[in-house]
């Protein structure tokens, strides 16, 4: 008995080894043992003997779960056969413990012939049958199971080789065959099926095999990738299409330059109308003279109507008289009463009709009259005005002079003048001299060459003084309204107008980048001549275009690069934004370099022109290209275009040279940082404001504090301006109703439709509304505009945000903002950005916030000002030097224009809410005078251009006593 039970532990030990390795392709095995009495020790034998290998595997599970007797082996062997182990080991494993198996079954088999006599022994000889079946089962198991492996590998090469072939069919001819990958699989599995039923296998598990899913799961992908096959051949084709209508468009676009540069001279009498030319000049009196010729004709044709009207009025009141009188003389006795009654009625009518037609006749020539003597008038007063000032050159507005300059340098550009004439002529031009206005409009209509030998001619007589102006180019990525993205745009548009009107020449040099505003540039062309600049080893070629911007003169520069540096549909946000500015830095300055010109300031704006300053310097100084002045400006140390040092090298500039810490190399190591050299190398360095020129040069210099700190003689702040003829509120044709400082009744209708709009609650109309519009970034102090939100609902205002993220997950954030407050009719938050919409939200609102974490300027909070919405903001930077806190007794008076804040935290913003809102609602008068003081506060560009004008010339001063002595 006891060697029975050894037997029995040591058979379930080894069946439980064998069981454990095997994980591709598990059995579950239901083991029972047959009863003692139904077959004898050489019945079983021989029927053992009698089984093929084959058969035994596939009948192994039939076998085993046979149940003659109903009578069940020991739970302990039946668990440990029935119960599947995990895989702990590899195939070899496997396979050396069915070994030890094996070995273990034969001396347990010789065992037998000891223990058969005892009680029990028939379940051994029954177990080890059974046992070796189930041995049998496995070992095919396992050859069918590398047989799937070493199928599935060979399914995989063909997969590999079908996508192989796939992909050179879309490299090369578009021709894809996607029923060949379909086809395999589909024969794969059929083959698979048909061997699974001869080897005797159930094709139920073979479906729930790993190997068959995996297949289902690649002819399911193969469905998918013919339909994106058959999509791709479908773009391939009209690929091809697109790319031979566009040949067409190119060669089609060349002969129409072709016909516009031949048809230019004809379209100037068209010019001169889009210049917008006061009405001094002769044709636009001809066309007044005509008008009134005309309308004059008109009346006397009236007049002679009516003459003759009145001639048939005589002649009836005769007759009337006449019938009248033989009434009265009883000559109508022949006619009975009624007729007599009937007559003298309609003798009445015709009298009563008679006199009203000569009061409309005579109202008439009086009318005449009075237009008479009004044309007359007009057309005297248009004569002597004409001999007096037919040709002044002050009359004409920017647009012109800039369109002049502009011509002269095409000339020169094109080679159809020389340098010195071109010098001459500009000279001229930018003095507004009579004569250039004279001789323009001489040659108005005639061909390219007789306008150019007039201008020609006018050096003849010699030229006057040179101008006290200064020649001044800015360099810039944006310039509004034709490319803008922030407020680098509205400074270089701003501060180019209020330099030109000083007296100065003012020219820019923009990217043309595919995605401006054409529809702002007045007499856009492109000239025929192609600058040639160095980029990367190579030189390529520039188109230049000119036109006028806000009455500037602008030119366009659009490389012909591969990488289409400027063709992106955005300005900045590129992976080589680094590479494409330093190339346009570098086409700007030999622009400017060919056209042979004479500038006193380059002004370069933010990192993406600060390569200007050492391309200057280093190589275009020393080619006698020497008589500017570099002033750089940054309006954001945040930004500072670092990068690798050997990228510095694909415009030119020398890396050894310049990586070095005092310089252009970066705090990193192995880096180089632009705006440092913008700082480095320019005469002047200024930022937007005071305050924040005192901030960078600490913390807030972002690792530039001590190059400004050594700089620091060269370093100024002045705060922007903005342009007050675009945001003036008593004539912007985006509002309601427009309204100024002594007449506030419009601010209130603005504010009303406002609400409506947006379907803002507006039955108190006296209810405070808060406005925020601004990029949400972090700058802006995002925390603080949401908790101001909450905090203007907690005081029973309404409050309005307009602006987006360019950060996904805070437009995310601040959509569920939205959502919160969607029922909310005193919330709106609007989160785009809409030029007509911020003009109306700056008019309505009462209030307008601006809790930044730094702000360099901050323009909003001065436009706000201007349409009387009072400034709540934090304490940094340039609103430091335009809001002054309304409660500060250390500030005078007459300053004080707002409310502020100084911490960053949620107390002290509503501490700054809540002052606010007190002085709104119990002090009203109060409330008005602050409106009004803020409306009639000058933030123009004025001011700033005269600082920046001192600037420049004490600059040019000290380059031109240098270059003296």
């Amino acid at each position: 008995m006891a060697a029975c039970g050894a037997a029995a532990a040591e058979y379930s030990a080894l069946l439980s080894l064998s069981c454990g390795p095997i994980t591709r392709r598990r059995f579950a095995v239901s083991c029972r043992a047959r009863p003692p009495g139904n077959l004898s020790a050489q019945q079983k034998k021989k029927r053992g003997k009698n089984i093929a290998p084959k058969q035994r595997s596939s009948n192994a599970k039939l076998l085993l779960t046979t149940e003659e007797n109903g009578q069940l082996p020991s739970t302990s062997l039946r668990t440990s056969m029935e119960r599947p182990q995990k895989s702990t080991s590899s195939e070899d494993d496997t396979n050396g413990a069915i070994s030890q198996i094996d070995e273990k079954i034969t001396a347990i088999g010789n065992e037998q012939q000891e223990v058969l006599p005892y009680w029990g022994g028939h379940i051994l000889i029954s177990a080890y049958q059974d046992i070796l079946l189930l041995n049998q089962a496995r070992l095919q198991a396992i050859e069918d199971v590398d047989k799937i492996l070493t199928e599935k590998e060979a399914l995989q090469k063909k997969v590999d080789t079908l996508e192989m072939n796939l992909s050179k069919a879309l490299a090369t001819k578009g021709n894809i065959n996607t029923d060949i990958p379909g086809d395999h699989l589909e024969k794969f599995t059929k083959e698979i099926l048909i061997e699974s039923a001869l080897s005797g296998g159930n094709p139920a598990h073979l479906c729930e095999s790993p190997l068959f899913m995996e297949l289902t799961v690649l002819k399911e992908e193969n469905m998918l990738l013919k339909a994106d096959a058959q999509f791709l051949k479908a773009k391939i084709v009209e690929f091809a299409e697109t790319e031979e209508f566009l040949f067409k468009l190119e060669k089609e676009r060349s002969l129409l330059d072709a016909t516009v540069r031949e048809l230019e001279a004809r379209f100037l009498v068209a010019q001169t109308d889009i210049w917008k030319v006061v009405p001094l000049q002769y044709d636009v009196w001809m066309e007044k003279v005509e008008n009134l010729q005309h309308m004059l004709g008109c009346l006397k044709n009236h007049v002679e109507k009516y003459a003759a009207l009145l001639d048939q009025h005589d002649d009836l009141h005769d007759k009337i008289d006449e019938l009248e009188a033989s009434l009265k003389e009883g000559k109508t006795s022949e006619f009975s009463p009624y007729v007599v009654e009937l007559l003298q009625q309609k003798l009445k009518a015709a009298k009563s009709r008679h006199q009203a037609g000569h009061q409309e006749t005579n109202t008439h020539i009086q009318v005449y009259q009075q237009l008479t003597e009004e044309f007359q008038d007009n057309l005297g007063r248009l004569t002597e005005e004409s001999g007096r000032l037919e040709h002044s050159a002050n009359s004409m507005p920017s647009e012109f002079w800039s369109h002049i300059l502009l011509m002269i340098d095409g000339w020169f550009l094109e080679r159809k003048i020389p340098n010195t004439d071109a010098r001459m002529l500009r000279e001229m031009a930018w003095k507004r001299d009579d004569r250039i206005c004279e001789a323009y409009f001489a040659c108005k209509g005639a061909k390219e060459s007789d306008v150019m030998e007039t201008f020609l001619k006018l050096m003849l007589s010699g030229n006057s003084q040179c101008s006290s102006g200064l020649h001044i180019v800015h360099i810039a990525a944006e310039m509004a309204p034709v490319a803008k993205v922030g407020g680098l745009a509205d400074v270089v548009a701003g501060l180019g107008k209020a330099l030109q009107t000083k007296g100065h020449l003012v020219e820019i040099v923009l990217p043309k980048y595919d995605c401006m505003q054409l529809d702002q540039i007045t007499n856009l062309k492109v000239l025929d001549v192609v600058i040639q600049s160095y980029f990367d080893g190579n030189l390529f070629s520039n188109n230049v275009w000119t036109g006028t911007v806000e009455g500037l003169p602008v030119y366009f520069i659009e490389p012909q690069h591969p990488s289409k540096f400027f063709w992106r549909a955005q300005y900045y946000g590129e992976h080589d934004d680094f590479k494409r500015y330093s190339y346009f830095s570098r086409a700007a300055l030999e622009l400017l370099y060919q056209s042979g010109k004479k500038i006193d300031i380059i002004h370069c704006h933010d990192w993406q022109t600060a390569f200007v300053a050492p391309l200057y310097w280093d190589i275009y100084a020393t080619r006698g290209f020497s008589s500017a002045r570099i002033c750089f400006t940054c309006h954001n140390f945040e930004y500072q275009g670092t990068a690798p040092a050997p990228d510095l090298s694909y415009c030119g500039l020398d890396v050894e040279q310049l990586d070095r810490p005092d310089r252009m190399q970066d705090n990193a190591h192995g880096r180089i940082n632009v705006a440092k050299g913008g700082i480095v190398y320019s005469n002047i360095v200024t930022t937007v404001s005071p305050t924040y020129a005192l901030e960078v040069r600490s913390e807030g210099g972002r690792g530039l504090q001590d190059t400004l700190k050594m700089h620091s003689r060269k370093f100024v702040g002045i705060l922007n301006g903005i342009d007050t003829g675009t945001w003036n509120p008593s004539t912007d044709r985006f509002l309601a109703v427009q309204y100024s400082a002594t007449d506030l009744q419009g601010k209130a209708a603005n504010k009303a439709f406002l609400r409506k709009q947006l379907g803002l609650y507006s039955e108190d109309a006296s209810q405070p509304l808060v406005a925020c519009i601004t990029r949400l970034v972090p700058q802006k102090g995002l925390h603080l505009i949401r908790h101001a939100i909450y905090k203007t609902a907690e005081l029973g205002g309404q409050f309005v945000l307009l602006g987006s993220s360019p950060v996904p997950h805070i437009q995310r954030e601040f959509e569920g903002v939205a959502d919160q407050f969607q029922k909310n009719n005193n919330i709106r938050l609007i989160l785009k950005y809409d030029e007509a919409l911020s003009h109306c939200i700056y008019a309505a609102s009462d209030m307008f916030i601006i809790p930044s974490m730094f702000e360099p300027c901050g323009l909003t909070q001065m436009i706000a000002m201007r349409y009387g919405s009072v400034p709540i903001v934090r304490q940094t930077g340039g609103l430091c030097d335009s809001v002054f806190d309304f409660d500060d007794e250390t500030i005078p008076v007459e300053l004080r224009n707002g409310f502020t804040f100084a911490r960053t935290d949620e107390q002290d913003l509503s501490s700054c809410l809540e002052r606010a809102f007190s002085y709104y609602s119990r002090k009203p008068m109060v409330w008005k005078q602050l409106v009004q003081k803020d409306m009639q506060i000058d933030f123009s560009w004025d001011s700033p251009a005269s600082q920046y004008e001192n600037l420049y010339q004490s600059a040019v001063a000290q380059a031109r006593g240098a270059a003296q002595t």
